[in-house]
């Protein structure tokens, strides 16, 4: 490996290149690994081709990867105890976290030569992506150990199901995977940051987001007669319309609190008034303390709608995922990682997204921070955005997210 046979760790502000970075053989091989799971997507807790070949591959490299008592998903160490300077303390490691699962869409790439195979599934969030930084990272800090240059260990954890509300880390976090953690680090795909370059941010860098099912019903009738019934089309057309005005009059603006309808189904006749709708969408809010009052705000706005025209109202509010909020710390980490590694102008500052994350619930363990990514082809004009079928990514963003990791794996253990 290139640059691994260095000895010792550079001083953090020399000018001494840092060891990790890609040799061109890896490099060859995670295109090819990430093309395959492309290929090969998979959804939430289904993962299970993924898991195994995830495993297959760290075993290769001499470690010993334990599947999550879920099933599907991974933890793994790399390096032994590493002692602490007070007592012979072991100290708590650094974890670098991947997303392994799919979307339950159709692949729309044309001319790809590694789209979908599998009809209705594609990797559209960049997760294959993300996986394989991971585990780029991890066979360039295997290597590493072995040649005594990792002076700390170091976790993987390979998690399934974050697109599955509330997602797949929290069961990753009941299996142990945060046992011995102090921090936490992740990447997340962006399709306009330029590949070669992330975007960062201390404090919130997500938002919350939950899913809310209603149901709609009442005595229904013919529509000569619309005064002899609930007129149910009206009350979900009102519940739609009028329920994020009110809920976002009764919190601070600032909080960023929205509600948003993405489907409404009722009826099957021009002149039958139904006796029942259906309406789902999602309630987002960049606040924490806005995600808390959320659920009460909203049932109380949904009730009142449908009491004005006398509708049984039936509200499915769950839980999906705080907003995920970046420690100044790890944050402040990664950037000097990215900074070694590909200079000052490497680094950019983002704004919140109204996306959600799973990543926020490590985040209520331990301190962590998540880079955005750049996987934008440098010129390249037109956006591919997260969650459509035609999104893809400059490949050179896996180079970028391992060495990244590599870095921050480094001087986290130098500063410690």
């Amino acid at each position: 490996m290139s640059r691994e046979s260095e000895t010792d760790l550079p001083e953090e502000s020399g000018d001494a290149p840092l060891p990790g970075v890609l040799p061109e053989e890896l490099r060859t091989e995670l295109v090819a690994f990430r093309r395959d799971l492309h290929m090969h997507p998979e959804l939430g807790n289904q993962e299970f081709r993924t898991t195994a070949a995830l495993k297959a591959r760290l075993e290769r490299a001499g470690l010993t990867p334990r599947v999550l008592d879920i099933g599907t998903g991974l933890v793994c160490d790399i390096g032994g105890e590493a002692q602490g300077p007070v007592e012979g303390r072991v100290r708590p490691m650094l974890a670098l976290r991947a997303d392994i699962d799919a979307l339950p869409i159709p692949d729309t790439k044309t001319g790809c030569a590694y789209r979908s195979t599998v009809p209705g599934r594609a990797h559209a969030c960049g997760h294959d992506i993300h996986t394989t930084v991971v585990l780029g990272a991890g066979l360039v800090l295997a290597e590493m150990a072995r040649q005594g240059l990792l002076p700390r260990p170091v976790r993987l954890i390979f998690q399934p199901a974050e697109e599955v509300l509330p997602g797949g880390a929290t069961d990753a976090i009941e299996s142990g995977v945060l046992d011995g953690v102090g921090k936490i680090i992740g990447v997340h795909c962006d399709p306009r940051v330029d590949a070669g370059r992330i975007g960062l941010r201390i404090g919130p860098i997500t938002s919350a987001c939950d899913r809310l099912e209603v149901a709609l019903d009442g005595p229904g009738g013919h529509t000569a007669r619309p005064h002899l019934t609930t007129d149910l089309v009206s009350a979900a057309a009102k519940v739609v319309t009028e329920v994020p005005t009110l809920v976002a009059r009764r919190i601070d603006a600032r909080s960023g609190l929205a509600v948003t309808w993405g489907r409404i189904e009722s009826g099957h006749a021009c002149n039958v008034i139904p006796q029942h709708a259906e309406l789902s969408g999602t309630v987002r809010c960049l606040d924490l303390e806005a995600w808390r009052r959320a659920p009460d705000l909203v049932h109380a706005a949904i009730d009142e709608i449908a009491g004005m025209y006398r509708t049984k109202s039936e509200i499915t509010y769950v839980r999906g995922v705080p907003p995920v909020v970046n420690d100044p710390a790890v944050t402040e980490l990664l950037r000097d990682a990215m900074m070694a590694r590909r200079g000052m102008h490497s680094v950019e500052d983002t704004q919140q997204s109204l996306g959600g994350e799973d990543f926020s619930w490590y985040l209520e363990h331990v301190p962590g921070a998540m880079a955005r990514l750049g996987v934008r082809r440098p010129g390249e004009r037109t956006v591919r955005d997260l969650h459509q079928g035609d999104f893809d990514a400059d490949e050179s963003a896996i180079t970028v997210g391992v060495e990244l990791f590599t870095a921050a794996a480094l001087l986290d253990a130098a500063r410690s």
